[in-house]
């Protein structure tokens, strides 16, 4: 049964801006062809199409089909679905197996339920225009409901009582609870209603808000365009990320390096510099796969060029780096600088593919080189351009990028592009801004892809919209080295992977301010665990590399940083998790305790899969903290203690521990600690964790980490079922895809020793509490 639909419709404001809103008015019409229905308004005219049985789209436009969308968001195309329509009194009901619309003819209004009667969306006010093209609609949220999502943002978890903007914006000064916009727009939210979760999509890129400071409703404004968005049915929190990320894409492998430690500085300054670093890292023994040059490689911050004095033999430096199990990532801004020596500008400039104004005139902003030019990346042609200029790096055996100031960032008072500056014909900056920075991001990715013939490209980028996760990593931008900036790492990085952005991680150490040996280490535990682990100071402050505090300090960062690799196999597994459905590696605890009222809020825990739970410290001077245990039997990592599920208890966490507790019954694999990706694991070590009786299951994902050929097969899929009844363990094991693994898979377990296995029928002798898959 459906949930009551009647409501009054709310006032709208009576404020002199309110007055300039107009409702779109009655329905007039309606005609439906298959699965999509067009409806004719009194001052607007829309569409609700059905992409999926779980998938709805609501567009709506007082503007005679003005709005062209230019979001890059979506990739999938509908479906086909059997929808049923019937017409009542007041309007018409459409579903589907799995979603019910209902069309309220006066005035029109929308309710969407799923397949179990749970209201999703409700308008509780008309949908409303504003005569510069503003739009604006405002649906039902009981005061219960949690509501998730939004990408980057600051804040805890829960992302009600604030108003968020999507607007990418370069921040350097010290990001707190006020600090929006940031970086990235992904107007998107998840919404969790007594364990019922659903999705929304505002698939817009202009400047939008989402006020959720209201108990009742919330309300989404676009600053142009038609009304666009996208309704997920769910039910559950991973049901929404897979409808969501079936229509905006999934990530794909990223290179095995790319999972590794990653060191940077703004700047490591000359390439003497560089050896050095990676040559203490070797000598220290602490894995490392990736140094990064920040803007002082290039010459007078050209891109595409290096520094002939600091940088004299890059390739030199690239073919060392990779000797040593390191890659060289550079950085690439998109500014260019006005130089008419400079071939980038000058080949720019002749093939007019940068910003200008309306009346041809190019468009010039202050950044790093000085007066620039900036590239028009929702040109096609322009993004293949730019792509090949990236030969340059992969020549010398560059396997990564990095894009930075790509909001774009410009030295002047709006911090952007002027608003009227015009891309792709007549499309205004104030209309694509928040896809620039993907755009860049995507001719970076398929340049690199084209040039590495085979190999999988990596890209890491600061700016990005919906749909970013196809072509990139993503960090959080100039955090600070404060504690609360440990703290706020967590929901952002939680809500970037909600968000779908499930490769994600912060800058560990803090990028600007000095850091201190505990704070770092304290870091490096948490990051350990982010999908993306990379270190990475600015310049003028305090040197953070793994051993710049000390000897102690040093040990215990050493020991996480090889706790990373310990951990590669169960991370790099999980990454093919989201690779196939989009849920990703870090998640928040009520992505797997839906119905678990006591996980909603929970921004300072987080789970690694299904049965890793983490519990950070981030305050300084702490030794123990309270963790919250949702249902099952959970085990200590490092002591092996047990804990009852559905309490909170203290625990202790001395400096050189991370708090990090296994479900009973899990499986997880672990390799040995290695100096580098580039090293093959020659065993795995499938860690049991036992329980008296019950079932569970693992996969074991690997393939060769480097090229897409997993893509065609080559991969090797490992799926585990272990039964343990009467201490007996009953593994059943299926294994899929054609590649040969280096490495042999043996099996630990932790806990009571069962006296009898059995492996696919076959009983087998224990050695030592272990046995041989």
């Amino acid at each position: 049964m459906l949930e009551d639909t009647s409501f009054a419709i709310r006032p709208i404001d009576q404020t002199d801006e309110a007055e300039r809103w107009q409702p779109i008015g009655h329905v007039q019409k309606i005609e439906g062809k298959k699965q999509i229905f067009a409806f004719t308004c009194e001052r607007a005219s829309g569409k609700i199409h059905f992409y999926r049985d779980d998938i709805v789209r609501v567009t709506i436009d007082p503007f005679d089909q003005k709005y062209v969308s230019v979001s890059p968001a979506v990739v999938a195309t509908p479906e086909k679905v059997d929808v049923h329509v019937r017409e009542e009194e007041n309007g018409w009901t459409l579903q589907t197996k799995q979603l019910t619309v209902i069309i309220e003819r006066s005035p029109f209004r929308l309710a969407i339920y799923d397949q179990e009667g749970t209201l999703l969306v409700r308008d509780v006010q008309p949908v409303c225009f504003e005569a510069k093209g503003r739009m604006r609609c405002t649906h039902a949220l009981a005061p219960t409901d949690v509501v998730y999502g939004l990408g980057e943002k600051t804040g805890v978890l829960n992302k009600r009582g604030a108003v968020w903007t999507m607007w990418n914006t370069d921040v350097y000064a010290p990001h707190n609870l006020e600090t929006d916009p940031l970086y990235q727009s992904h107007p998107y939210m998840m919404v969790l209603k007594n364990g019922h979760a659903h999705g929304i999509f505002f698939d817009h890129t202009y400047k939008t808000t989402f006020d959720l400071r209201h108990e009742s409703f919330y309300t989404f404004t676009s600053d142009g365009g038609a009304l666009d968005y996208y309704v997920f049915a769910g039910p559950h929190p991973k049901d929404v990320l897979m409808q969501y990320t079936h229509l905006i894409g999934r990530m794909p492998l990223p290179p095995k390096w790319a999972l590794g430690y990653h060191q940077s500085r703004y700047s490591y300054e000359t390439e003497q510099e560089v050896r050095e670093l990676i040559h203490t890292f070797r000598t220290k023994q602490i894995p490392l796969d990736a140094v990064y040059l920040d803007i002082h490689y290039m010459d007078e911050y050209r891109v595409f060029t290096f520094d002939q004095k600091r940088f004299p033999h890059p390739q030199s430096l690239v073919q060392y780096a990779k000797e040593q199990g390191v890659h060289i990532v550079p950085i690439v801004d998109p500014g260019v600088k006005v130089d008419a020596e400079y071939e980038t500008y000058r080949n720019g400039v002749q093939k007019d593919y940068f910003c200008k104004y309306a009346d041809g005139t190019l468009y010039k902003g202050d950044v790093w080189p000085g007066t620039s030019v900036f590239p028009d990346f929702l040109k096609k042609k322009v993004r293949k351009w730019w792509g090949e200029q990236h030969s340059f790096y992969t020549n010398i055996g560059i396997e990564g990028i990095w894009n930075d100031m790509n909001e774009p960032s410009v030295f002047n008072e709006t911090k952007t592009i002027d608003e009227q500056v015009v891309h792709d014909g007549w499309k205004t900056h104030r209309q694509v801004h928040n896809v620039y920075g993907m755009m860049m991001t995507e001719a970076t990715y398929y340049g690199l892809k084209k040039q590495l013939k085979g190999k999988r490209p990596f890209v890491l980028t600061r700016a990005g919209f919906s749909g970013i996760h196809r072509y990139a990593a993503v960090w959080t931008g100039d955090n600070r080295s404060f504690w609360e900036h440990v703290e706020l790492s967590l929901p952002m990085c939680l809500n970037l992977g909600v968000s779908a952005v499930a490769f994600c991680g912060a800058d560990v150490g803090g990028f600007a301010h000095d850091t201190n040996g505990e704070l770092l280490v304290r870091w490096t535990q948490v990051g350990a665990f982010f999908p993306y682990f990379r270190n990475h100071c600015a310049i003028g402050f305090a040197r953070q590399e793994p051993w710049a505090f000390g000897e102690t300090y040093e040990q215990i960062i050493k020991r996480y940083i090889e706790l990373r690799y310990e951990w590669l196999p169960h991370l790099y597994t999980l990454c093919f998790e989201a690779n196939q459905t989009g849920v990703p590696m870090m998640r928040p605890l009520m992505m797997e305790y839906p119905n678990d009222e006591e996980t909603w809020n929970i921004s300072d825990q987080f789970m690694i899969g299904e049965q890793v739970m983490v519990a950070p410290i981030v305050r300084p001077y702490t030794k123990h903290r309270i963790v919250y245990f949702p249902e099952g039997r959970w085990i200590d990592y490092w002591t092996k203690e047990r804990f009852e599920g559905g309490r909170r208890y203290i625990v202790e966490a001395p400096l050189d521990r991370l708090p990090i507790y296994v479900k009973e019954g899990a499986m997880i694999a672990h390799a040995k600690a290695k100096l580098s990706t580039f090293i093959k694991d020659e065993q795995l070590t499938l860690y049991v964790y036992t329980m008296k009786e019950g079932t569970s299951t693992y996969t074991l994902y690997d393939d060769d980490g480097t090229t897409f050929a997993y893509e065609k097969g080559e991969y090797v899929h490992m799926h585990i079922r272990a039964t343990f009844l009467d201490d007996t363990v009953y593994f059943e094991v299926e294994t899929e895809g054609a590649y040969e693994p280096t490495w042999q898979l043996r099996v630990v377990f932790v806990g009571d020793v069962p006296s009898t296995v059995v492996v696919n029928g076959e009983q087998r002798a224990i050695e030592e509490a272990s046995i041989v898959l």
